[in-house]
């Protein structure tokens, strides 16, 4: 499986940036996306995700200004920034894992945290800087 992440990149506080991520080499039938965010020194953030039930979830300090949506084909994952922020300033990674269940029956929160991706896939990450 791999993952690839492409539109970070440097804008100043109040702008706009789109991410997409596209995978290849997996079909899941139940599985969580996500969108997730790393600066140096701290833990891995979950910042947006989708399940194969199709229940989004998002980071309260992103809320109504991320937005996070998949491509028809389902491999392809894409997080719209608005209103960005200098603390939005972070590597920001794509993961995938398959589920061994419905992701109905899973915690409302499952597909947010980061530590439920190790047995999935993770691409190499893309660079947003948010200038003031």
């Amino acid at each position: 499986v791999r993952l690839v992440e492409s539109g970070g990149g440097s804008v100043r506080s109040g702008g706009s940036l789109r991410l997409s991520c596209v995978g290849s080499g997996y079909t899941y039938s139940s599985y969580c996306m996500g969108w997730f965010r790393q600066v140096p020194g701290k833990e891995r953030e979950g910042v947006a995700s989708i399940d194969s039930d199709g229940r989004i979830r998002y980071t309260d300090s992103v809320k109504g200004r991320f937005t996070v949506s998949q491509g028809n084909a389902k491999n392809t994952l894409y997080l719209q920034m608005n209103s960005l922020t200098p603390d939005d300033t972070a590597m920001y990674y794509c993961a995938a894992v398959p589920l061994g269940v419905a992701s109905a029956t899973l915690s409302d929160l499952y597909c947010l945290r980061a530590a439920n991706y190790d047995e999935g896939d993770w691409g190499k990450g893309t660079l947003v800087t948010v200038s003031s």
